[in-house]
């Protein structure tokens, strides 16, 4: 009578554990970098949101400090870009927010917002011929968003003299 023994040799266990191990390990490295990126739609949805913030604001204001308000008549002067000296809860027109620079993001009543990692840079230029109008007729407004880990938003607008 013959004795068949049935099982696995300990080369076919040390294969499995070989495969095992390989498997893992890739399933591992995949989840890893996964993990890594998946702040990334986050911070660009409030890399967003917060370019609508500090647009809707900008956007507000008169075109130039001459201009009065309403708009009527319409500032028919040089494009002048810079604050007029006054502070951030005091800026009335697009142009005294050119060289803002707020890390962390903050209103203008110099309240934060919540985006404490975030920097914003807003930059002001006179553009009324990328737009089909007299220089001094329109800026445009361009702000970078820095979110955490350095990446950068750039997001522009423009502002007719109307």
């Amino acid at each position: 009578m013959m004795h068949h023994q049935r099982g696995a040799t300990l080369v076919e266990l040390v294969m499995t554990i070989v495969i095992i191990s390989v498997a893992i390990a890739g399933v591992v490295g995949a989840f890893a970098l996964i993990t890594g990126r998946s702040a990334d739609p986050l911070n660009h949805t409030r890399a967003v949101e917060l370019a609508q913030l500090y647009m809707d604001e900008i956007i507000s204001k008169k075109y130039d400090d001459t201009t009065p308000q309403g708009g009527a008549p319409k500032y028919s002067g040089s494009c002048n870009i810079g604050p007029d000296g006054e502070s951030r809860g005091a800026f009335d027109d697009v142009d005294d927010y050119h060289n803002t620079y707020d890390s962390p993001p903050e209103n203008a009543e110099a309240a934060l917002m919540g985006y404490n990692d975030f920097a914003v840079n807003v930059t002001v230029t006179c553009a009324g011929d990328e737009v089909n109008l007299p220089d001094t007729e329109a800026k445009r407004i361009d702000l970078t968003i820095t979110a955490p880990g350095g990446q950068t938003f750039s997001f522009s607008a423009y502002r007719a003299n109307f």
